[in-house]
């Protein structure tokens, strides 16, 4: 018989109710699949809800390409246009008239450089003679480019290619791609020769495409390190196929 407490009153205590013991939690169990994806994909995933708005004397048009991979830029100021990485960003006061560049891997640039209209007169990129030609002079501007006054500093160079083609608007135009290797020492003041030896500083592919229009030379620069240049090489190239210069009023 069970036994019921009473207060003095005479009433019974409140009941006390026990919750439910809680459940142990469920076990689950899942199977993830490894897939390698392209950097230039994840680069453009993180920044493809980025607008950029860009202001100034220019007339500028920044359109998006189907697929989203690049953006093309229209400079109706100047005269020339080109698709580039969505996910590349515009850097001012590099020196150049324009300039992208990979914001994680720096190495990774391209510009375009126009002529003064008041110090040439260009008629055709043939002006500059063949292509081969063309491609000895673009060689001997960068390594003027990268002349350094430290001691012990070594440049090697290589001309890779040197075309023409006529693109889609009808006009001529010059391709070129080069490659520079920059060799370095760290003690270069050492004594003994073996003390001074140099070591790969940066191994790079340049590709320049050069164009005349507007009385002009106008030469779009792309640079990419050899180390990731195959990995890149279809989206520079594309870039370097999108390069149109134009009448301006």
């Amino acid at each position: 018989m069970a036994i019921v407490a009473v207060t003095p009153g005479g009433r019974r205590p409140p009941c006390r109710r026990v919750p439910p013991a809680a459940s142990p939690p469920a076990r689950l169990s899942c199977r993830c699949a490894t897939h390698t994806v392209p950097r230039r994909n994840v680069l453009s995933t993180m920044l493809s809800t980025s607008t950029v708005f860009l202001f100034g004397p220019k007339q500028i048009t920044l359109a998006e390409t189907t697929g989203g991979t690049f953006r093309e830029y229209i400079d109706t100021f100047d005269g020339y246009s080109f698709l580039y990485p969505k996910s590349w960003i515009q850097v001012r006061g590099a020196g150049a008239d324009i300039f992208f560049r990979d914001p994680f891997f720096l190495d990774e640039n391209m510009s375009v450089e126009i002529s003064s209209p008041s110090s040439s007169k260009y008629m055709t990129v043939e002006d500059l003679g063949p292509p081969e030609k063309a491609a000895e002079r673009v060689l001997q501007q960068y390594l003027t480019e990268f002349m350094s006054t430290r001691l012990g500093v070594r440049r090697t160079s290589n001309i890779l290619s040197a075309s023409s083609k006529v693109a889609d608007d009808g006009k001529l135009y010059y391709e070129v791609e080069v490659n520079i290797k920059s060799f370095a020492s760290n003690n270069e003041l050492a004594v003994m020769p073996q003390d001074r030896v140099q070591r790969l500083e940066w191994d790079r592919r340049y590709l320049s495409v050069l164009g005349v229009e507007n009385k002009r030379l106008y030469e779009l620069r792309l640079q990419s390190p050899e180390k990731v240049f195959k990995e890149e090489e279809g989206d520079l190239r594309r870039v370097m196929d999108s390069f149109r210069v134009n009448k301006t009023a």
